[in-house]
């Protein structure tokens, strides 16, 4: 690296400036540094080191890297000694042209803490230019007239050095006719007039030449040299003259191709082809004519290429104007290039963590990152925001440089990742603004239990249901990812003294799926909880409960079982009257069933019968009734088998069997059930014909007592009527000292019951079915009538009683019904 010039001293380095002013994220100030242009790769800049007041073990624990401004890496970082070093030979007027000074930025990034420290490296140029004249003739026709003192003005050369090693000055061969003078345009260039010293004589000599050399002010110096030619033409007193000398305008930065720039106009008094002017660009700058053109007849002057104001943001054009005589004149004309907003910002990302943990606090750094903006003034202000709403913000460090933090807590089940955009935008009119998408993804924490699909969860299993059939599957899902996620499932044992439901069934741990251990009874286990449980893989584990209700679905495994007649039985015995009408009920069957639902639905039918056409089985009471009235012809002793059945699949039954008696009276019952007049019938057992006997007993004692009670009743109703025709009428003081009123039978004061306890009986109107009355007692009256022969109650009842009845009262008396 060589030294910097005298006005820069630096001892021991060329180091210009160094300004580090150390907070958090980021360096308030710049550092300086300069390096010569074209300098030799692994050339020593400066200890970064050093100047950050850190060793070469900080630099590299920290991975300490250097991140340019722009695409392309030209300095390179030692990490283990600190010295920033040249990676790529830079070429100070391919970076910057013409441009001081010429800067090349980049920073310096520290991890753990993460920090920033802003650089620049200035190039100082090296004289590896010499200057060039476009073109290598350069041909000028003077008339013989021009007066000496007459100033023509040259193509300059070019160099692309700056400061002093670029063009100094010009000179040219020794000659009769000219000298030449450097002047100096007002961006700094040197540009050269050529003076006529002596009056020209075409006819001594018409043609005069020379070489004109311009030379820059390097060590050594360098030269460009050009041969001029000068024609000398024949007398044309009238040079054109331009209407202004100085042309000053200004252009958009935007303007399109043939965009006028400005019209020059000369005039030449001379007449003829001697005052036809021809406008030209003389060539000053291969830039010019890149950018420029002149209609040579108008002297518009308009764009050949569009402007860019961040390359180039003036130029000098000179316009010469030659008329048919040969004579010429010129003007200059500076073009301002105007700065419109047609530069976006750009955000560069200096440094990014692209996964995050979800339990990162607030103001964690997520991104590092510069906006830069080539535009000027108000179109280069930048201002940065985010988009969306999102749990980040963004926080200023330094001009142009931010920080990416978050502002909230974070939660990966909600979000797995973001897309942060950052939109950068100026200040121009109309804004422009340029946008940088960052993908965060958050790294997980088991900070989300497991939970079930369902709170409760029923399944049906078959009373014989083999062991290790599958009677489904739970379900529990954890929004947490990998091993947090990760569910698996047990049973909870169930508490003391309760039933082991872990016996019966089983859950698989990874799939959840639920298992028979052994068959179960429907008839002892009909349903059953337990609870499972579901921990994910998290550490430690976080789980959650649910209930599993199991339903033990009922097979037909149990076939009907007999409780009437009794099964131990042959055959259960019955008696019919030979006079029983259709419908008369014989016997009724009962079962029962263990099973459930359908398969304990039970239906009845006759099987088998002696004769079938004489009974039928209700279909689900189990009745057996007559089918039509019994006759004569009917055997006397009928077999009835009766078939009872559920409605399972398949379905399962049992049969019972009566045997049916038909009597005409009891003894004859007696007779059906102790003889087999048939006598090819099998002999009923025991059992039977003990059942037969006491039903015929039963019988004869509930029809004598009947008899009993309708006898004993008509004598009481005749000796109550002879009664009463025989008394005479009470007197009034009969029942004067009791003070009661007769309601029911009168009977004197001499009779054995007490006035208080008088009862009425009597035979209703239709006593033809021996239907007794009995009255409530007869209370007391406190009222008497002293007058009344009868009771009051009683002889309007007597003669509000139809004769038909009283007739019918009597009748029935006498003749008991049966």
């Amino acid at each position: 690296m060589k030294p910097r010039k005298s006005e820069e001293p630096l001892p021991g380095r060329a180091v210009a400036l160094i300004l580090v002013l150390c907070v958090s994220g980021m360096r308030a100030e710049t550092a300086r540094y300069s390096v010569p242009e074209e300098a030799e790769r692994g050339s020593f800049v400066a200890n970064i080191a050093k100047d950050l007041g850190l060793t070469g073990e900080e630099l590299l624990a920290r991975q300490a890297r250097v991140v340019p401004e722009g695409e392309k890496q030209y300095l390179q970082l030692n990490q283990h000694t600190g010295d920033l070093v040249v990676r790529e030979q830079m070429d100070r007027e391919e970076l910057c042209g013409q441009s001081e000074p010429c800067l090349v930025r980049f920073e310096v990034l520290l991890q753990s803490p993460l920090q920033s420290f802003r650089a620049e490296v200035r190039l100082t140029d090296i004289n590896d230019h010499a200057p060039v004249f476009l073109n290598k003739e350069i041909v000028l026709k003077i008339p013989e007239s021009a007066m000496p003192g007459t100033r023509f003005l040259l193509e300059s050369a070019h160099d692309p050095d700056a400061g002093n090693n670029s063009l100094q000055h010009y000179s040219i061969s020794s000659n009769e006719y000219f000298l030449v003078y450097t002047r100096r345009r007002s961006d700094g260039r040197k540009y050269a007039e050529l003076v006529l010293d002596r009056a020209l004589d075409r006819e001594q000599q018409a043609e005069v030449a020379f070489s004109i050399r311009a030379v820059d002010g390097g060590n050594p110096p360098r030269s460009g040299t050009a041969l001029i030619r000068v024609v000398v033409l024949d007398i044309n007193d009238n040079s054109p003259v331009f209407t202004q000398s100085l042309y000053k305008v200004s252009v958009l930065e935007n303007s399109s191709e043939d965009t006028t720039v400005v019209v020059v106009s000369a005039s030449d008094l001379d007449a003829g082809t001697n005052g036809e002017i021809v406008y030209s660009i003389v060539q000053n700058s291969e830039e010019n004519l890149q950018t420029f053109k002149i209609n040579p007849e108008t002297g518009q002057i308009r764009l050949k290429k569009p402007l860019d104001y961040e390359k180039k943001k003036s130029y000098e054009i000179d316009v010469q104007a030659t008329d048919g005589g040969g004579l010429s004149t010129h003007c200059n004309v500076e073009v301002q290039v105007k700065d419109v907003n047609d530069n976006a910002p750009e955000v560069i990302i200096t440094s990014l963590t692209s996964t995050l943990s979800e339990a990162a606090p607030p103001n964690t750094v997520v991104a590092l990152f510069n906006v830069r903006d080539r535009d000027s003034g108000d179109n280069g202000r930048t201002t940065c925001e985010l988009t969306g709403e999102q749990p980040f913000r963004i926080t200023l460090l330094a001009a142009d440089a931010y920080a990416l933090v978050t502002s909230e807590t974070l939660d990966r089940e909600q979000v797995e990742e973001y897309n942060v955009t950052v939109r950068a935008r100026d200040e121009g009119s109309p804004a422009l603004s340029a946008s940088k998408t960052l993908l965060v993804r958050l790294l997980d924490v088991n900070d989300n239990a497991p939970t079930f699909t369902q709170a409760i969860y029923t399944m049906v299993m078959s009373e014989n249901e083999p062991a290790g059939r599958s009677l489904g599957s739970l379900s529990a899902t954890d929004p947490d990812a990998g091993e947090n996620a990760r569910v698996r499932y047990s049973l909870v044992p169930p508490p003391a003294g309760t039933l082991a439901a872990a016996s019966l069934v089983s859950v698989d741990a990874e799939s959840g799926t639920v298992r028979t251990l052994r068959p179960l009874d429907y008839e002892k286990v009909r349903a059953f909880e337990v609870t499972v449980r579901a921990a994910d893989g998290g550490s430690p584990p976080l789980s959650a409960q649910a209930v599993l209700h199991i339903v033990v679905h009922d097979e037909n495994d149990n076939a009907p079982v007999l409780l009437h007649p009794a099964p131990e039985s042959s055959a259960a015995g019955e008696l019919v009257p030979r006079w029983a009408p259709s419908g008369y009920l014989v016997a009724k069957v009962v079962a029962v069933d263990a099973d459930a639902g359908q398969n304990a639905w039970l239906s009845y039918e006759l099987a088998k019968a002696t004769e079938p056409g004489l009974f039928r089985v209700g279909l689900h009471s189990g009745e057996v009734r007559t089918a039509r009235a019994v006759t004569e012809r009917d055997a006397a002793r009928q077999r009835l088998i009766v078939l009872v059945r559920d409605r399972g699949l398949p379905p399962r039954s049992a049969t019972a069997t009566l045997a049916v008696a038909l009597v005409d009276d009891f003894s004859d019952a007696f007779h059906q059930l102790g003889h087999d007049p048939a006598g090819g019938q099998q002999p009923q057992v025991a059992e039977e014909e003990m059942l037969t006997t006491y039903l015929i007993g039963s019988l004869v004692c509930v029809s004598s007592l009947f008899l009993l009670s309708v006898l004993v009743l008509t004598a009481n109703t005749l000796c109550k009527a002879r009664v009463r025709a025989e008394l005479p009428p009470p007197s009034p003081s009969c029942y004067g000292d009791e003070g009661f009123a007769s309601d029911g039978v009168g009977v004197g004061s001499t009779g054995i019951l007490s006035p208080a306890y008088r009862y009425e009986m009597s035979l209703t109107s239709g006593s033809g079915r021996s239907e007794l009355q009995f009255l409530r007692p007869i209370l007391p009256s406190l009222h008497r009538n002293p007058e009344a022969g009868l009771d009051k109650d009683e002889e309007p009842l007597r003669r509000s009683q139809p004769a038909s009845d009283r007739e019918a009262q009597a009748g029935s008396a006498a003749t008991p019904p049966f």
